[in-house]
């Protein structure tokens, strides 16, 4: 039986920004809220484009490690909470994934509105708001982890099997 292989979704500077303005969007009718608290590192970029739409001066930051080196994810370590109650406060991330970051961020903050950009089916019951969902199989491939290059015509990948 073949391995189901791992789909790529790249996404451009550009677009992750049109995708941040589009869930501030979404965010506008839930608020006000008395800042943000970026989920690092993943959602400090669109935790800034949100803050300007909003007009958030508060931005704060939970600190968590949860992807290594090697694309894999690990044990959870938060490496920095937030000192002040959650009520009223918005969480920012760039994607919920498999829901294990999400579960522990519900937990430091659990009075908060939580919404990503990004959304896999595994993590979406945990986040109030996103803007698109993506396959649990598929790779998010961000700008900064990101150089440009040529690839193969998709049809040239299909026929390899």
């Amino acid at each position: 039986m073949a391995q189901a292989e791992q789909r790529s979704f790249p996404v451009s500077w550009d677009q992750l920004h049109r995708d941040s303005r589009a869930l501030a969007w979404r965010l506008v009718e839930k608020g006000p809220f008395k800042g943000i608290a970026a989920v690092t590192r993943g959602g400090l970029v669109p935790a800034a484009v949100i803050a300007r739409e909003l007009d958030l001066r508060m931005i704060d930051t939970l600190c968590i490690v949860s992807y290594r080196d090697d694309n894999t994810q690990g044990e959870l370590e938060v490496l920095k909470n937030v000192d002040h109650d959650s009520e009223g406060w918005l969480i920012i991330d760039d994607l919920v994934d498999t829901g294990k970051t999400a579960s522990v961020v519900r937990e430091l903050m659990p009075k908060a509105h939580f919404a990503t950009v990004y959304a896999k089916p595994a993590g979406r019951p945990l986040v109030d708001s996103f803007v698109t969902e993506v396959s649990q199989d598929t790779w998010i491939l961000f700008p900064w982890d990101a150089e440009l290059q040529s690839v193969p015509p998709i049809i040239h990948n299909s026929r390899k099997g």
